[in-house]
C-alpha cells in the first residue's frame, strides 16, 4: 500500500545562503512520496535560479513565482498546487531531520482526522542562541512532548511553524492561509484551536530552526508585539471571553497598557490592578489603577495577565489557585 502524498509548502525570498542545505535535507528524508510547493516571493538574488536548478533533477520539486506579495499569498499560492493528502509547511532557511516526516505523517495517519502532527525544534545560529529564543524553544518542546499545547496559547505562538502537519481536509476546515492576518501562523494555530483540533504529543526533536539578524521574524513588521497583542485579544474576544463575567487586567506595563487600549477602543469595559505602588491610583487612558487586592471585591472576574516576570506569574498562579480559579477559563497570561 502506497504511503500518502505529502505536500510541502515553502515561501522563499532571498535566502540563497540557506537553500541547499534546506532542499538537501528535503530530498534526503526517509520518507519518499512527497511534493515540494515552493514560491519565490520576490527574490533579488539567486535563490531562484538554485531551486530550478534543483527542480531539474528531482520532478517531485515544483518552483513557482508569488502572483502577489507577501508570505500569505506566497502560502495561498503553493497550497493552490499542491495536491497531497497530508500538508506541512518549511521556512527555506531551515533544515528538516532526516525522519520528519515520517514521523509526522505516522502520527498524523495513527491518531486520524481531527488532530495536528507537531514535532520538537532545536534553534541553531553561526553567532549562538540567545537565552530568549532558547527559553522559547525548551518552552515549546515542553508543551510540545504532552500535546498540552493551547494551555499556553496566550503567552506565545504554541504551534511551531515550520514543524506541524495536518490533513488536507482539516487544514480547509480552518480555512487553510486564506486568512489576511499576521503574524499568519500564530493566526492558524488559534484556529486550530477554535476548530479543536488536538495536539498529537511528540518525544523527538524533527527540525532545525535557524536563526540571523536578517530573519523576516526579527525586522518585519508583521511580526512585531504589537500585532502578537492584537491577535491574542482577537481570538481572547472571539473564542473565551465570557461578557458575563468582569473582566480584569493584571499589569500596567507595555502589555497592559497595549491590552488596556484596544479594549478601550472596542468598548470593552474592564478593571485595571497592579501591584507596582508607583502607578496604583494612576489614570491611564481614563481608567484608575486599583491594588491587586481589589479582585477579591469582584464576583467571578475573568483576568487577562499581562504581568512578565516569572516569579510574580508563579505568585499569580498559587493565588488563583487559592480562589479555585481555573487557567484558560478564569484567567489568562497573555506573556
Amino acid at each position: 500500500m502506497q504511503e500518502p502524498l505529502i505536500s510541502i509548502l515553502i515561501p522563499f525570498k532571498n535566502t540563497e545562503a540557506y537553500l541547499h542545505e534546506c532542499l538537501n535535507s528535503i530530498t534526503n528524508q526517509s520518507y519518499s512520496n512527497w511534493e515540494l510547493m515552493i514560491v519565490d516571493d520576490g527574490s533579488t538574488d539567486n535563490s531562484y535560479t538554485i531551486v530550478e536548478r534543483f527542480a531539474k533533477v528531482d520532478n517531485r520539486i515544483h518552483v513557482y513565482k508569488n502572483p502577489g506579495t507577501g508570505i500569505i499569498k506566497a502560502l495561498r499560492y503553493a497550497y493552490s498546487k499542491s495536491n497531497g493528502e497530508l500538508i506541512t509547511r518549511m521556512d527555506s532557511d531551515d533544515i528538516m531531520r532526516k525522519n520528519k516526516l515520517r514521523v509526522l505523517s505516522h502520527n498524523l495517519i495513527k491518531h486520524g482526522k481531527g488532530h495536528i502532527a507537531l514535532g520538537q525544534v532545536h534553534y541553531f545560529s553561526e553567532q549562538g542562541i540567545g537565552s530568549g529564543y532558547k527559553n522559547y524553544e525548551e518552552w515549546l518542546n515542553k508543551i510540545t512532548k504532552d500535546g498540552s499545547n493551547y494551555s499556553e496559547i496566550y503567552k506565545e505562538c504554541v504551534i511551531p511553524s515550520p514543524c506541524w502537519m495536518l490533513s488536507r481536509e482539516d487544514l480547509d476546515i480552518i480555512d487553510a492561509f486564506n486568512p489576511n492576518r499576521y503574524p499568519e501562523d500564530y493566526d492558524m494555530t488559534f484556529r486550530c484551536y477554535e476548530h479543536g483540533l488536538k495536539c498529537i504529543p511528540c518525544n523527538d526533536v524533527l527540525h532545525d530552526w535557524r536563526d540571523y539578524t536578517s530573519r523576516t521574524s526579527r525586522n518585519h513588521e508583521h511580526y512585531a508585539q504589537n500585532h502578537f497583542i492584537n491577535i491574542k485579544l482577537h481570538y481572547f474576544l472571539k473564542l473565551d471571553h465570557d461578557s458575563t463575567k468582569p473582566l480584569v487586567i493584571w499589569g500596567a506595563g507595555s502589555k497592559g497598557k497595549a491590552v488596556a487600549k484596544l479594549l478601550i477602543e472596542s468598548c470593552i469595559p474592564f478593571h485595571w490592578i497592579c501591584d507596582n505602588p508607583k502607578k496604583i491610583g494612576r489614570d491611564i487612558y481614563g481608567k484608575v489603577l486599583k491594588n491587586f487586592n481589589y479582585l477579591g471585591e469582584l464576583k467571578n472576574p475573568q483576568s487577562i495577565i499581562t504581568v512578565a516576570n516569572k516569579d510574580a506569574q508563579e505568585e499569580i498562579r498559587i493565588y488563583m489557585n487559592s480562589k479555585n480559579a481555573k487557567s484558560m477559563l478564569d484567567y489568562f497570561f497573555f506573556c
